[in-house]
C-alpha cells in the first residue's frame, strides 16, 4: 500500500502507517481508478497467520454487466475518508470472485455469535478492527461492544457520546489472536467464530442466549454445558429451550437431577415441559418431585388432554361465499357486533360447510367488486372437536394464528378456539 504523505515528516508518516480503520467504515465505499469510479468495496480477504490475520485483497463489487475484482493489496493506493483509489495499469486482470477456502471478514466475520473454547460463552461480532502498518493491513480486534452495534447502525454521533462517557465500552473488544482458525473450506459460512477463553462467565449467560447457543449444538457438547449449569440456571434455561432439546436433555440426564429442575419451575412451565415426554418418563420424574408440585403439574397435564369443544367460542362472523368486499366494509361494524374473534372471516356453504378464511387485512387491501369466494384461502387450518387443548396449544405454536376454526368429519364449522384463550389456559390452571 502506497504512502502518500510524500513529503519526509517522519511524524506525518508514522501517523499514516499506524492508521486504524474500522470494517463497517470502509465497507461499501466508492473504489475510483484514474479518477473514475469502478465499483463499492463488497468485502476484504484475509489470510490467517501464525500471529494475526494479513488482509491480501479488496474484493470490489461492479454495476450490473461488470465482473467483480479482486484486487491485490498492494495495487490499492490509498484508504479515503469517503473512497479507496486503486493502481493499476488495467482491472480486466483482476476480474475474479473470491474462492470457497478465502476468508471474508463481512461474510464470514460480522454478525456471528462469539462462542469460547467449549461453546460456551456467546457475544455478537458487530464490528472488526484493522490496523495500517507498514504498508500492510492487518485485522488486529473484534469487537462485540456496544458502541459497535451502533455504528453498524448508523448512529455514530451517539456512539461517540456513549464512548466518551462509558470508558468500560472500549474494553468490549478481543484480540484476533484470541479466535480459533477458521474452517478451511468456509463457502459462506454461517457457523460461529469460536475463542480461545475460558469458560468462566458461563453463569452470567442470559437463560435466552444460552438456550440459542445449546440448541445448536450437538447432543454431547449441549449435555456437558447443562450439567455445568446450578439449578436456577439450569432450570430458566431449560424453559426457554426448543421442545425437541427440551426432550433430549430431560432424557439424557439423571430423573432425579430432571426433577430437581422442574421442581424449581411454577406448575404451568412444569407441565408444558412433561407434556412433551413419553408418559413413562413423566410419571417417573412426577414421582420424585415436591407431591405438592407434583399434584398442580398432574392437575394441569389431565386439562391438557381435555376436549378442544369446551374451550371454542360460537361468536365469530361466518357470512357466504357470494358476499362483495363492499358489502363487508359497509356492514362491517354491525357484522362484527358482539363477536368474540373479527379478525378472520369464516365463508361458508349451506349448513355451515366451511369453505375458506379471509383475513380482515386482505378485505381492507380487495377491489370493491370482488367477492369473499375471490380472495378467501381454501385450504384452512382446523381443528377437529375432539383434539385436546394440548393439540390446540401445539397448532397455534406452529401457525401462529389468532384463532383456529374446529370442524367436524364432514367440514361443518361448529366454533373457533382462540390464541389469547389457550395462552391463559395454565394460569387459571395453577
Amino acid at each position: 500500500m502506497t504512502n502518500m504523505n510524500g513529503n519526509g515528516n517522519k511524524t506525518a508518516n508514522h501517523a499514516k502507517l499506524e492508521r486504524v480503520f474500522r470494517l463497517s467504515d470502509i465497507i461499501g465505499r466508492k473504489v475510483l481508478l484514474d479518477g473514475k469510479k469502478v465499483g463499492k468495496l463488497a468485502d476484504i480477504i484475509i489470510l490467517e497467520t501464525e500471529k494475526i490475520p494479513e488482509v491480501t485483497h479488496f474484493w470490489i463489487r461492479r454495476p450490473f454487466g461488470y465482473k467483480s475484482l479482486l484486487v491485490p493489496l498492494e495495487k490499492i493506493k490509498e484508504i479515503k475518508d469517503s473512497e479507496i483509489i486503486i493502481e493499476a495499469a488495467s482491472i480486466e486482470h483482476y476480474e475474479n470472485e473470491p474462492g470457497t477456502s478465502q476468508i471474508l471478514l463481512r461474510d464470514h466475520i460480522l454478525d456471528k455469535k462469539v462462542l469460547d473454547l467449549d461453546d460456551n460463552e456467546v457475544e455478537v461480532v458487530y464490528d472488526v478492527k484493522l490496523v495500517q502498518r507498514n504498508g500492510k493491513l492487518y485485522v488486529s480486534e473484534v469487537d462485540f461492544s456496544k458502541y459497535g452495534l451502533l455504528r453498524r447502525l448508523g448512529l455514530k454521533w451517539v456512539a461517540k457520546f456513549i464512548y466518551g462517557l462509558a470508558e468500560k465500552i472500549k474494553k468490549e473488544t478481543l484480540s484476533w489472536t484470541y479466535v480459533q482458525p477458521l474452517p478451511e473450506h468456509l463457502g459462506s459460512f454461517s457457523g460461529n467464530v469460536k475463542l480461545k477463553v475460558l469458560k468462566e462467565k458461563l453463569p452470567e449467560i442470559h437463560p435466552v442466549d444460552l438456550a440459542d447457543i445449546l440448541e445448536e449444538l450437538d447432543h454431547g457438547q449441549r449435555l456437558a454445558i447443562f450439567n455445568e449449569l446450578d439449578t436456577q440456571h439450569a432450570s430458566d434455561t431449560l424453559e426457554e429451550i426448543e421442545p425437541r432439546v427440551q426432550r433430549d436433555l430431560i432424557s439424557s440426564i439423571r430423573k432425579e437431577r430432571a426433577a430437581e429442575l422442574i421442581n424449581d419451575m411454577t406448575p404451568a412451565q412444569a407441565a408444558d415441559i412433561l407434556a412433551i415426554l413419553p408418559a413413562a418418563e413423566t410419571d417417573e420424574i412426577i414421582a420424585l418431585m415436591d407431591k405438592d408440585n407434583a399434584q398442580k403439574i398432574q392437575f394441569i397435564l389431565d386439562k391438557h388432554e381435555e376436549k378442544i369443544s369446551n374451550f371454542s367460542t360460537s361468536y365469530f362472523i361466518k357470512l357466504p361465499a357470494k358476499t362483495r368486499v363492499s358489502q363487508v366494509l359497509l356492514q362491517y361494524r354491525d357484522i362484527a357486533r358482539d363477536k368474540d374473534e373479527i379478525m378472520y372471516l369464516y365463508i361458508v356453504a349451506e349448513e355451515d360447510k366451511l369453505l375458506g378464511v379471509v383475513d380482515l387485512k386482505e378485505v381492507l387491501q380487495a377491489n370493491l367488486d370482488e367477492t369473499l369466494e375471490d380472495i378467501m384461502t381454501t385450504n384452512v387450518i382446523s381443528l377437529h372437536p375432539d383434539n385436546t387443548l394440548l393439540e390446540a396449544a401445539e397448532m397455534f405454536s406452529r401457525y401462529s394464528f389468532r384463532a383456529i376454526p374446529i370442524v367436524d368429519d364432514n367440514n361443518v364449522i361448529s366454533g373457533v378456539i382462540l390464541y389469547r384463550d389457550i395462552i391463559n389456559l395454565k394460569h387459571r390452571f395453577v
